[in-house]
């Protein structure tokens, strides 16, 4: 018997626009047409994450895949992950860090804290819509499980 489906929605928090669009575009290119949530901040993008009241609950029966850059302007990607991570409501979602920082310290702490892709973004346009087309292919297999 097969399990039921969920519509899995897309959390991008990207503050970037030119590598938001590009993220996009190349997910919609292999043929992902999931919901696609965008966020240029981290505060703004734990206020969805973890509802007004900040326990998470909001995301308990939401089905999420998290795409997070390292590099946000008012918090890191690190915080980000660590509070995700740790709350019961979204600790099961698949967290993609999506990055340019490649220090391989950062890249074992990403993976120590739950994170279940680390994508080092390549500085030229080519290798990122690369790597991205490939991770488009990447989410039209994902399961994701449940949160509660």
């Amino acid at each position: 018997m097969q399990p039921p489906f969920h519509a899995v929605s897309i959390v991008m928090i990207e503050d970037d626009e030119g590598h938001a669009r590009l993220i996009e575009r190349n997910i919609r290119r292999a043929g992902v047409n999931n919901e696609i949530v965008p966020f240029r901040d981290g505060t703004s993008a734990l206020e969805f994450l973890f509802g007004a009241d900040g326990s998470g609950e909001v995301s308990g029966r939401r089905h999420l895949l998290i795409l997070l850059d390292l590099n946000l302007p008012d918090m890191t990607g690190i915080d980000i992950l660590e509070r995700i991570k740790a709350n019961p409501h979204t600790k099961r979602s698949p967290v993609v860090v999506l990055t340019t920082t490649d220090d391989s310290r950062e890249i074992q702490r990403c993976y120590d804290l739950g994170a279940n892709v680390y994508i080092t973004k390549p500085v030229n346009y080519e290798g990122f819509s690369n790597a991205i087309r490939q991770l488009g292919l990447f989410f039209s297999v994902i399961q994701v499980p449940e949160n509660s």
